[in-house]
């Protein structure tokens, strides 16, 4: 089981994310996730039962997915690369804000550091280009309409697979994802902290 600060500041993450998903998509003219409840900062409205039970007691969770309706967007492919960053901007901005904090007060309470490492990790995670995650949106998009229908076909087919394969193949002490993104993590941890 985690930690209490570890799932406090995941609760807190995941939720923040994922209002921000719909904020934008409210922003970009979908309604979709307003009428669904999803523009909130309840948590309760974002978490997904399974990955909460997963993000418990094996450490890796997701929240629940907020629906989009691209025929509601002025412009679909721009304004869906808008929604699927917001969330992780919005994590790299929590962790920002908290670094920031750290550095006026010279105070560096062990939530705060938790609360930071998690928010990067989240969103470095969150922009992989790998389906569900926001970055195989972002990656769609700045294909051309053709190609994309490609990619998106096979990722349909393979992009979960490929997803949990890269997750929990051990490769070494660690997976794939770990090798890839944990550079990228602590590059932006030694900047921050």
């Amino acid at each position: 089981m985690l930690n209490p600060a570890v799932l406090i500041s995941l609760l807190i993450c995941i939720t923040i994310h994922e209002f921000f998903h719909a904020f934008a998509a409210d922003r970009l003219g979908d309604p979709t996730a307003r009428s669904m409840g999803r523009l909130s900062l309840n948590p309760l409205r974002h978490l997904d039962p399974l990955g909460t039970i997963m993000m418990l007691f094996v450490g890796i969770g997701w929240g629940k997915p907020v629906p989009i309706d691209p025929y509601n967007l002025g412009n679909p492919r721009r304004d869906e690369t808008l929604i699927a960053l917001a969330g992780p901007v919005s994590n790299l901005v929590l962790a920002v804000i908290s670094a920031i904090f750290i550095q006026l007060t010279n105070i560096h309470p062990s939530f705060l550091v938790t609360f930071i490492i998690i928010n990067v990790s989240l969103a470095i995670f969150n922009l992989l280009p790998i389906p569900p995650l926001d970055g195989s949106k972002v990656f769609l998009n700045l294909l051309s309409v053709d190609s994309a229908l490609k990619w998106e076909e096979a990722f349909n087919r393979y992009g979960y697979l490929l997803l949990a394969a890269l997750l929990f193949l051990p490769i070494g002490s660690s997976n794939l994802i770990s090798l890839i993104i944990t550079p990228i993590i602590n590059l932006i941890l030694s900047v921050l902290l």
